[in-house]
């Protein structure tokens, strides 16, 4: 054995290397039980503190009791802002009455022209006022990344306490992480010319939230 080879194998023995089989247990146990770090307090009511959150961060936001309301709510803000009826949303939320709210809605990705993208969520944090999107066949990216305006469609149910509460969701419902994790914390800015804060950026100027379900 060389002296290069000696010095090597001490070193795989020191950091424990030569017990292969051991490490990874352990890496697959921490993987398995994520420690969790110090964690706010927060009331019971996250839908409140959510909504709070959001409105802070320059979401504008609606609610209604349940998922059909959704295309009138969405008709109604497109309106009142001013903005087309015409969208595209993503796939899971697609197949909504939209026509029967006088919006024109297409099922497919964004792209520079569109105006408008309307998509659903994973979930939403409350302790922060972000919403959690995965990408997908049914929810490309671009739609709530491209058009100017976002509108966001989120079941109060889904609305969980952390992020790493987030995380322990997609764990348990997806198994495994899709190719892109979206955080969405209101609408895109900037403070970069003289510290003066400008919406739209690099993203949508504007993002509308409607809450879908009773809230408390």
């Amino acid at each position: 054995m060389s002296a290069r080879d000696e010095i090597l194998g001490r070193v795989r023995q020191g950091i424990g290397k030569a017990d292969f089989a051991v490490r990874r247990a352990a890496a697959v146990a921490a993987l398995n039980s994520p420690m969790r770090g110090p964690q706010p307090s927060m009331k019971a009511d996250l839908v409140a503190r959510f909504r709070a959150k959001a409105e802070y961060l320059s979401n504008t936001v609606a609610a209604v009791p349940g998922l059909d309301k959704a295309p009138a709510a969405v008709a109604a803000y497109l309106a009142a802002s001013g903005l087309s009826g015409e969208a595209v949303a993503t796939a899971d939320v697609a197949s909504l009455a939209w026509a029967s709210a006088g919006l024109q809605v297409e099922a497919r990705p964004a792209v520079d022209a569109d105006k408008t993208g309307i998509s659903s969520c994973f979930c939403a944090i409350a302790e922060t006022g972000t919403l959690m999107l995965l990408s997908g066949p049914d929810s490309p990216a671009t739609v709530s990344l491209l058009p100017e305006t976002h509108i966001a469609l989120l079941e109060v149910s889904r609305i969980v306490a952390t992020m790493e509460d987030a995380f322990a969701l997609l764990r348990a419902e997806r198994g495994s992480l899709p190719r892109a994790v979206n955080f969405i914390s209101g609408p895109s800015r900037t403070g970069d010319i003289e510290q003066t804060i400008v919406l739209g950026a690099h993203g949508p100027c504007r993002v509308h939230l409607i809450l879908i379900g009773e809230l408390s």
